[in-house]
């Protein structure tokens, strides 16, 4: 071809391409329709992901929250120490 475009003519010509348009359309149909279920498998996949942080966050939460109060009681038993060792040797206790 020189440059010049191709023009459909004659009813042949313009059956052919209402053909041809009615099979691209179909073709994208096709293809909305597997990017619809791959956007839907995302979808379910995502949402499990969130269920599972979800769930992990809630169990390290938990988990901090006994460290939280294992280390008050450390910091209790820290804060007696003086007066129980006295205690144990026989000193007196301090006096505020």
């Amino acid at each position: 071809m020189s440059g010049k475009r191709r023009t459909v003519t004659g009813a042949a010509g313009r059956n052919g391409l209402i053909q041809r348009l009615i099979e691209l359309q179909a073709v994208a149909q096709m293809q909305i329709a597997k990017a619809d279920e791959r956007m839907a498998r995302a979808d379910e996949r995502f949402a499990h992901l969130q269920q599972s942080i979800g769930e992990r966050f809630a169990r390290i939460d938990e988990r901090f929250a006994h460290i939280e109060q294992a280390i008050a009681a450390l910091a209790r038993m820290l804060e007696a120490l003086p007066d129980a060792v006295r205690e144990k040797i026989g000193f007196a206790a301090a006096q505020p």
